[in-house]
Formats: C-alpha cells, sequence, structure tokens
C-alpha cells in the first residue's frame, strides 16, 4: 500500500463551492435561541405596558396585565389629556431645553480649553471636572437645597435646572474634549496661520467638526434633565412646577392607584424623549465610541 506525500509549498485541494455554501448557511442555533429569549424579555414589559393601557381600572384587577382586552378604550389617554399633563409637559420641556443649552455652551467652552491650554491650570479643570462623575446627586442633596433656599429659587423651575445641567456637566465635559482631541492639529496650525482668534477657531472649526460629541452630550443631558425626579421632588412643591415624573403621582391616592391611567402618562411622557432619542440615535452612539466629530 502506497501512501503519497504531499511535496513541500503545494497546496491542499480548496473544498467546492457546495460544501463552503452549506457551512455557511448553516442555522446558528444556539444564537437564535439567545435572540428569541432576548426579544422576549423586551417584548413582554412593552406589550403589559400597551394592553394595561387599552383597559379599564376593573377591567385590569380582573383579569390582570397580560390578558388581550375584549374591548379596547381609550379613556385612560383621554383622562390624562385632561388634566394637568400638558402644565407637566411644558414645564420638563422648559427643564430640559434650558438645561441642554446650559451644558452645551459650557461644555463646549471647558473642553475647548482643557484641549488647547498648555498649563497645569486646564489639566486641575479637568481634573475637577472627572472628580464631578464620583459624587452622587444623593450625597449632596442637602447642601443643594440650602444654596437653592439661599438663592430664594425654591419651587422654581431655575431650581431644578441649575442642579440638573451641573451634574450633567462632567460627563459632557468629558465626552466633548475626547471628541475635540480628535481634530487634526494641522487644522489648528491652518487657522492660526490664517491670522484666526480663539473664538474664531473655536466657532468655525472646533463646533463643526465636534458635532458628533456635541449630539451625544445633548442627547445625554436631555434624558437626564427629562426623566430627573430628585431635584424636583426636593426643590419643588407647587402644582405649577411640577415635571412629568412628579405628575405621574396623580393617579396613585392613599387607597387606590389606577394603573391604567398611570401606564398611559408613562406612555404619554416618553414618547417626546424617544422621538429625541431616534433622531440622534446614531451620534450618540458614535460619540460614546470615542468616533469623534468627523
Amino acid at each position: 500500500m502506497t501512501s503519497t506525500l504531499e511535496r513541500p509549498g503545494t497546496r491542499t485541494p480548496a473544498r467546492p463551492p457546495r460544501q463552503r455554501r452549506r457551512r455557511r448557511g448553516r442555522p446558528n442555533l444556539p444564537a437564535g435561541v439567545a435572540s428569541l429569549l432576548w426579544l422576549v424579555i423586551i417584548a413582554l414589559p412593552l406589550y403589559v405596558l400597551l394592553v394595561t393601557t387599552l383597559q379599564t381600572r376593573d377591567a385590569y384587577f380582573d383579569r390582570g396585565g397580560l390578558s388581550v382586552p375584549t374591548d379596547p378604550t381609550l379613556d385612560n389617554y383621554r383622562k390624562v389629556l385632561d388634566s394637568s399633563f400638558f402644565t407637566y409637559l411644558l414645564n420638563t420641556a422648559v427643564v430640559t431645553v434650558a438645561c441642554v443649552a446650559l451644558v452645551l455652551v459650557l461644555g463646549v467652552c471647558v473642553g475647548y480649553a482643557v484641549v488647547r491650554a498648555r498649563g497645569r491650570g486646564a489639566q486641575r479643570l479637568f481634573q475637577m471636572f472627572l472628580l464631578g462623575l464620583a459624587i452622587p446627586a444623593q450625597a449632596v442633596i442637602i447642601p443643594v437645597f440650602l444654596l437653592i433656599t439661599k438663592l430664594e429659587l425654591y419651587d422654581s423651575l431655575l431650581a431644578v435646572i441649575l442642579p440638573t445641567a451641573a451634574f450633567a456637566l462632567p460627563v459632557s465635559v468629558l465626552i466633548l474634549a475626547g471628541s475635540m482631541r480628535d481634530i487634526d492639529e494641522e487644522l489648528y496650525e491652518s487657522m492660526a496661520l490664517d491670522g484666526a482668534g480663539p473664538v474664531r477657531i473655536l466657532l468655525r472649526l472646533v463646533v463643526p467638526m465636534s458635532r458628533t460629541g456635541i449630539s451625544t452630550a445633548a442627547v445625554y443631558t436631555a434624558l437626564q434633565a427629562w426623566n430627573g425626579f430628585l431635584f424636583p421632588l426636593i426643590l419643588t412643591q407647587s402644582p405649577e412646577s411640577r415635571v412629568l415624573t412628579l405628575g405621574l403621582y396623580d393617579y396613585v391616592g392613599e387607597f387606590r392607584v389606577d394603573v391604567p391611567a398611570l401606564l398611559a402618562a408613562v406612555v404619554l411622557s416618553v414618547v417626546p424623549i424617544f422621538a429625541v432619542y431616534l433622531f440622534a440615535r446614531r451620534q450618540l452612539v458614535d460619540g460614546l465610541m470615542g468616533a469623534g466629530g468627523r
């Protein structure tokens, strides 16, 4: 029985294309099962949320949230819209827009100073903002309350805007500084040779080239402001200053909870910020992955 030896440098014959196609087309069963399980985990709470809003309060307590409503109704949404929902929505929108504007103006300036300044002062400033990441809002809520009271801002939207923007600023500075570091040094030098000053470089070069980081900081700040609960709870009192997160308490009583109306209010309050996320989701992912502004 003779055996054939391959010569050095010779290649083994390639597999037929049919075999390669079969191997590539083989289904990945574990990945499919895991994906289906993850879909169920994500879809089940959304199903319960939406289905419950289409039931009456009595039907919800009789059948539960998993049952398909036999007589769907939109009365829960009408009940929410006929209440003070639009006042809470307007207050939340004002707080969110003001926080985003304040954080972007300060964050862009601080990030630009950190990236372009050569002295130790800029690095100390950046380290101070990084230290702010380690301080939770719950740890300083009493000093913040005393400060807001001394400034006579208690029970106003400004009392919510200032601390919310302050606690969103460290992460935004970190994102914006990382985005600005991705800009080529030659671009800075070329604009400086053309006679551009720091303000012109900031407005004409840094801001356009850092649009991904700016979008990321804007979406992050908007999410923090829209979903904020601690500062509105501690720093406001009157119904005229309530935001959506506090307005949900209108459907929670001492002896009863109107679950369908409560979840209808949750759905209506989520729609605006979800639309903002869908509009800027690509910039948000790119900015968090450090893709820069290009």
